[in-house]
């Protein structure tokens, strides 16, 4: 095992990993989770943190075009975001209707891999990584279909796959086991910062040229490690102030269901409790330094709500 310590792979997707010298490394990542190679052949126009210290907690995105002409999102999420599954969706239909020019015809759609590197508990579940694609299956027969194409005078079949978007959602924080494959060599990156001396995972080889902490010089060094202490701060207060928040604001609400004493009461008990739980958030997020913008996007509360919170 490696002594050396080796940059986040959030840290080096914002600051690296764009020049194309280092596209390498990324290819990596992407050939692992997808099963196939992947060559980048540019980074297109994407969404990326700035340097501003106010913009940490801001994904970070990249966009990549593969030698088939498919492109390929990868975001890094730091923190937890409300409608974060709706937001993805979002991203892949904006993705879509960019790489098409007005008057071409749908042929020319472009297949979009969505790649999400979080940082955060999304979910329940056992594994680490999801992958989530559109088939088509019968009703009744429970048969997968495909669809007749034709291109060129030639017949051809497709399965929706093929057409339909692919999500892969990394829960980098649920890896929490020794590192057999290769995909698992990545995931323990990711988390931790370690590369193996003698890894043969696509990329990573690489990476442990690039992204050595010692080659950093001292600012960068300093910023770095304010980065990563950042994120770890923030996580934790996100975490426990919504923990108070649901376990005050749902008592509050079942205290108020009980005594109206009907079940128009109780649902309207769970309703404020809902309320008063995303209220006691938002206070102790606000509490703690964070953007009011910030808040509104993990609270569902308004910014004039919450500005009427902290006069």
């Amino acid at each position: 095992m490696a002594n050396n310590r080796y940059i986040r792979f959030d840290w080096a997707a914002k600051k690296i990993l764009r020049d194309k010298a280092n596209f390498s490394i990324l290819e990596g990542l992407i050939a692992v989770l997808l099963g196939e190679e992947m060559h980048i052949i540019e980074l297109l126009e994407s969404e990326s943190n700035q340097d501003d210290p106010s913009d940490k907690f801001n994904r970070v995105d990249i966009k990549a075009k593969n030698s088939h002409d498919e492109i390929v999102i990868v975001e890094i999420q730091l923190t937890r975001e409300l409608y974060y599954l709706e937001r993805i969706l979002y991203g892949v239909a904006k993705t879509i209707t960019e790489h098409i020019n007005l008057g071409n015809t749908y042929d020319q759609v472009k297949k979009v891999y969505s790649i999400s590197i979080l940082y955060f508990d999304l979910g329940k579940g056992e594994d680490y990584v999801y992958r989530g694609q559109t088939v088509f299956t019968g009703v009744t027969k429970h048969d997968t279909l495909q669809i007749t194409t034709k291109e060129k005078n030639v017949i051809n079949m497709k399965a929706p796959e093929e057409v339909f978007p692919e999500y892969y959602l990394v829960r980098v924080n649920a890896f929490n086991k020794i590192a057999e494959t290769h995909l698992e060599e990545w995931l323990k990156y990711l988390k931790d910062g370690d590369i193996d001396d003698n890894t043969t995972a696509p990329g990573l080889q690489e990476a442990k040229k690039k992204l050595e902490y010692m080659a950093m010089n001292k600012t960068e060094k300093v910023a770095y490690d304010k980065h990563i202490e950042a994120v770890m701060i923030q996580n934790d207060v996100i975490s426990t102030a919504m923990k108070e928040g649901r376990a005050e604001g749902h008592a509050q609400g079942r205290a108020q269901g009980r005594a109206e004493g009907r079940a128009e009461g109780r649902a309207e008990g769970r309703a404020e409790g809902e309320l008063n739980a995303s209220i006691t958030i938002a206070k102790n997020l606000i509490e703690n330094g964070l953007d009011i913008e910030f808040v509104a996007k993990n609270t569902g509360l308004s910014v004039d709500e919450l500005n009427n919170l902290i006069k």
